[in-house]
């Protein structure tokens, strides 16, 4: 619960620049294209950051909860610095180091909380999954809830809360009695992460899941605006976009329940599955009814990420105990490297096609993708190891 509440307010810095864009967009006299950077320079820094810790090990050599702890402080400083008035360059950069300092709280935690449970880690990953999910939708809340207060109080909220967890992460937390052996760096740990067929499938399975992902909850406000303002007719587009991804958290609860009575795979298939349909349907109900779509928008937000631990979980059980933490961390860190992509070319096929109805078909073969590598894995006999033999 505490770690959870931790990952949440550190995690508030994500999408505290997208919550606000407009008004950023308009302070700094910003580009469409440069906007579109200021949400990727996250992804961009993660994938970074994550990347450089599995190369070396970082979360398998230094304590979990100082490098938690240490991260939490620069990201919160990090988002403080959208509010210098230095132009886009700054801007960007400060985001990119926001991202790299999150990837120094999210992998570490997964590996964390891990170390608190072997029966039960699927709910228990999905508990941390469903944090990171609140602390993604919490700008949107704040924005929601203050629409008419100044952007920055925005900002200032979301660093005050890394803050925050900075001091639970350095002095309340402790790795639990299952945790991971220590190990010393070693380039030839990169080589045991690829050859692990296994531990592979379950990263494709979490690509493809991240082919849909982010790029869904970048632009989720703006889809819902623009549905809005063309056809439909609801107040606080923020609001809404707030509910949509905090569906999440019910969902990461659900499936990590669900992923440890009916298997990993199972699970992972059925919400990519459902988690892909919506993405399909939900330009067919852009149009209305309003109830409708927010139905369709609704059931999409709770079954997007609801797979998501399910992937970490598997690479904890299906990797080299040494080297947990690289595993997440390379997992995390090619799944983010995709999304940059994505983000980016979701406004310019809306920019093609006139209207922003159907430009969330070009993430409708992820999910898919993501569905035939679990079925794969769910044949290989390794994957008994996952979820005490559920498959």
């Amino acid at each position: 619960m505490v770690t959870g509440v931790a990952v949440v307010l550190s995690l508030m810095t994500w999408f505290s620049a997208t919550a606000v864009l407009p008004e950023i967009k308009e302070q700094f006299s910003l580009t469409n294209t440069q906007s579109a950077w200021l949400t990727n320079a996250v992804q961009l820094g993660f994938a970074f950051g994550a990347l450089v810790s599995s190369f070396i090990a970082l979360s398998d050599i230094f304590p979990l909860t100082r490098l938690m702890a240490y991260s939490a402080v620069s990201a919160g400083i990090a988002n403080l610095l959208l509010l210098l008035d230095t132009g886009a360059t700054t801007l960007i950069l400060a985001r990119v180091v926001t991202g790299i300092a999150l990837a120094g709280i999210y992998p570490p935690a997964m590996k964390f909380i891990a170390s608190w449970f072997k029966t039960g880690r699927g709910l228990a990953m999905g508990a941390m999954v469903g944090a990171l999910t609140l602390g993604s939708a919490m700008p949107h809340l704040v924005r929601a809830i203050g629409f008419s207060v100044d952007w920055t109080v925005v900002v200032v909220v979301c660093s005050i809360g890394s803050f925050f967890a900075a001091l639970i992460f350095g002095f309340l937390l402790k790795e639990g009695p299952h945790g991971f052996p220590k190990t010393k760096f070693d380039i030839r740990h990169m080589g045991k992460i690829f050859q692990n067929r296994p531990a592979m499938l379950a990263n494709i399975g979490y690509f493809g899941h991240m082919w849909e992902l982010y790029a869904m909850w970048a632009w989720i406000m703006l889809y819902i605006s623009y549905a809005f303002s063309s056809e439909l007719n609801l107040f606080n587009a923020s609001a809404a976009a707030f509910v949509a991804i905090a569906m999440g958290a019910p969902g990461c609860l659900f499936g990590g329940w669900l992923a440890d009575r009916i298997g990993r795979c199972n699970t992972s298939m059925l919400m990519l599955g459902i988690s892909g349909f919506s993405a399909l349907l939900v330009g067919f109900v852009f149009g209305g009814p309003t109830w409708l779509f927010l139905v369709v928008v609704m059931i999409w937000g709770f079954s997007v990420v609801a797979d998501s631990a399910q992937f970490s979980a598997a690479v904890t059980e299906l990797s080299d105990s040494r080297y947990v933490g690289a595993a997440l961390a390379f997992q995390m860190g090619v799944g983010f490297s995709i999304t940059i992509f994505v983000i980016w070319i979701i406004p310019i096929v809306a920019n093609l096609l006139g209207s922003w109805r159907w430009a969330f078909l070009v993430i409708v073969p992820g999910p898919f993708v993501g569905m035939f590598a679990m079925y794969v894995l769910r044949k290989a006999p390794e994957s008994v190891a996952m979820a005490d033999g559920n498959r």
